[in-house]
């Protein structure tokens, strides 16, 4: 009896993968970790750290990429995280359709970094990121509906992923605000919560959490409600029991006249840390005129054209008049 030849063997293997067998174990994992939030509060230097990659973290520009590989085992295939940065605070937000597509959105995080050195931003820079972040995934939550119902419910139900602060030290009563307010945050989105810093023993915590959305690696059971520390709470240990009501007297609440409970704590929040102005909160739509990408050669360079688009646009506007006069 002829033995079997290569081209059989490869035939069989491929459909024993593709029928359930053990080769499905052998399957490269696929995984995206997209980190939005405050302007310099942090996020590269996180997502180094995940890599271990040892250099100093640079300004981000726009939306920034990079992807890492792991295996979970001797002599198996390394699986993919995909990292997606977004810069600028929230200046960019109409990039945030780029990571997020309907293709990426089953095997996909979000990681919200926040500046606490920097309170009263908090509330609208976390406000509209999450915003914006969840009107587009829910646009590409009814596109894939429109294909495949079933996993747009299941979507539908597993929104969101972990919300990550940089702890800042602060008195008593305005770091209780704080810590209620984004426990409650993070709880209503069915998110984690993470205080962090330059501590080592904090950011490897944090590095712990990131492998696990980027390489299903097991979830931290540990967690610290103690406000007077760095929080670690990862999602579905707190509840609305542990976090209790908004820290505002009972005879104030029906004053604030909120239409839902995000829209309270919000509000006790800024009672405590008012939202800066719009004009200052604005931050810089052009990354060519943002002072972090500074280059002299260029900037000289731009400011020279742009004096002659000037020159150019006078000259032009001149002579149409003299046209005009003319005619």
């Amino acid at each position: 009896m002829p033995s079997e030849t290569l081209w059989e063997i490869a035939k069989a293997e491929v459909e024993k993968h593709g029928s359930g067998g053990e080769g499905d174990g052998l399957e490269i994992g696929e995984k995206s970790v997209f980190f939005i939030g405050s302007k310099n509060g942090g996020k590269t230097t996180i997502i180094l750290r995940c890599l271990d990659r040892d250099e100093p973290p640079k300004p981000t520009l726009a939306l920034e990429y990079t992807y890492g590989r792991r295996a979970k085992g001797h002599n198996t295939p390394k699986d993919i995280a995909h990292f997606w940065e977004l810069g600028g605070g929230t200046s960019l937000l109409d990039l945030i359709s780029i990571p997020i597509t309907s293709d990426t959105l089953r095997t996909f995080s979000l990681v919200l970094v926040l500046d606490l050195s920097k309170p009263n931003d908090l509330w609208p820079t976390m406000e509209n990121l999450l915003q914006a972040t969840k009107s587009h995934v829910d646009k590409m939550i009814t596109k894939l509906g429109k294909t495949n119902s079933k996993a747009a419910s299941e979507m539908r139900q597993k929104m969101w992923s972990n919300l990550q602060k940089d702890h800042q030290d602060f008195d008593s009563e305005k770091r209780k605000v704080i810590c209620k307010t984004l426990r409650f945050v993070a709880h209503y989105y069915g998110a984690s919560l993470m205080f962090t810093s330059k501590s080592e023993a904090l950011l490897l915590k944090i590095r712990g959490v990131i492998n696990q959305l980027a390489f299903g690696i097991d979830k931290s059971k540990s967690i610290c409600v103690d406000q007077n520390k760095p929080l670690f709470i990862t999602a579905g240990l707190d509840s609305l029991s542990q976090i209790g009501s908004p820290p505002v007297p009972d005879n104030d609440i029906g004053k604030l006249h909120a239409h839902s409970p995000m829209d309270l704590w919000k509000k006790v929040y800024e009672r405590v840390f008012p939202p800066k102005s719009i004009n200052t909160l604005k931050d810089i739509k052009d990354p060519a005129r943002d002072p972090q990408y500074a280059e002299s050669e260029v900037d000289e360079m731009r400011i020279q054209k742009d004096q002659e688009l000037e020159q150019y646009k006078r000259s032009s506007s001149k002579s149409w008049k003299q046209i005009e006069l003319d005619s």
